[in-house]
Parts: structure tokens; sequence; C-alpha cells
């Protein structure tokens, strides 16, 4: 059951908020909560962690992390999945992955559920790319296509055996009907 959250709040007051289920998120003075992953958004949210983090997290290269809080420049997001450069996790003291991080994840992912306003998830890559962001991916399994974003550039349309670009700091090779090949039984 959702814990519910008054939808205005200060941005002070929100981050003082418990945690709901499914997360909820501060964006330009709202509170939103996101809908509840079904079966095709939570399987390419798992295989796109397990990707990214089977070719960098062993070099210390990146580390991709599912529905990991982000807080910075005003809001507080979710992405379903949240890449950054090694050197950049904000490990505390204790060498530990903190429990939320207070800047944008090199490279956002979002995975467009059905019934999820396309434009909210959109703002949310932009703002991620204006706050020092590399890259955006917004994956719509329905249309089986993802929207590929990077700061001061036109969006891509990219569809079938379209080669998606990953950041520089990784070596992935990955088309678009391959990732929605993972939706498929092996």
């Amino acid at each position: 059951m959702a814990t519910a959250v008054p939808a205005t709040l200060t941005f002070e007051e929100f981050l003082k908020q418990p945690e709901t289920k499914p997360a909820s998120e501060f964006i330009d003075g709202r509170v939103v909560q996101k809908p509840m992953p079904q079966g095709k958004h939570s399987r390419l949210q798992l295989k796109i962690c397990e990707v990214v983090n089977s070719v960098a997290e062993a070099s210390r290269i990146a580390l991709a992390f599912p529905e990991l809080r982000c807080t910075f420049g005003g809001r507080s997001i979710v992405p379903d999945a949240a890449v950054f450069l090694w050197n950049r996790i904000p490990f505390d003291p204790d060498g530990e992955i903190p429990n939320s991080f207070g800047i944008a994840p090199t490279w956002t992912i979002q995975i467009l559920s059905p019934d999820q306003k396309v434009t909210k998830v959109i703002s949310n890559i932009l703002h991620c790319l204006r706050h020092g962001g590399q890259l955006g991916w917004l994956i719509d399994p329905e249309e089986r296509m993802v929207l590929v974003f990077r700061p001061g550039q036109e969006p891509l349309e990219l569809i079938n055996d379209d080669r998606l670009p990953v950041p520089q700091f990784l070596s992935l090779d990955l088309t678009v009907n391959q990732v929605f090949g993972w939706l498929k039984a092996s």
C-alpha cells in the first residue's frame, strides 16, 4: 500500500518525508508519485543495470543503480536506472554507498510505464543533463523505441537495429532490438 504524501510541500519538507512505495518525486514544487513498475519495466530495469555493471563495476569505471534517489538542482527524482562514473560516487566516510545522492547521474535511464506522462519523464532527463549528466535514454516498451538525449543536441529516435549510444567511458555495444529482446524468454 502506498504511503500518502501531501501534494504540496516545500522542498525541505519533502526531503524529511518517509520514502513511499512506489517512490515519490519532488518536481517543480509538486510531489508526484511514480507508477508501480510492471513486468516489462522491471525486466528492462534489471537487465540494464546487470549489463552495465557487468562491464563497469569490477574495473571501477562506473556503477548502475536501480531506483536511486537523486536530489539536486531543486528536484528530488528517482530514475529507473542511474549510472555514475566511479569517481563521482559520493561514498560516505566508511567507504560505503550512501542512501541518496546529491548529484545528477552521469547517465539517466527511464523506462516509460503505460500510465506515466512522457513529458514528466523527459523533463527529468533534461534536468539531469542541465546539471552535469552526459546522456539520457527514454525507453518506450510499447513503441519499441528509445529516445536518446545529450546536452545541447537534438534527441535521437532509435528503433530496430539502431545502435544505442552509451557514455564514452563504457565499452558496451547494444541495439534497440537487443534491449527489447530481454523481454523474451531465453
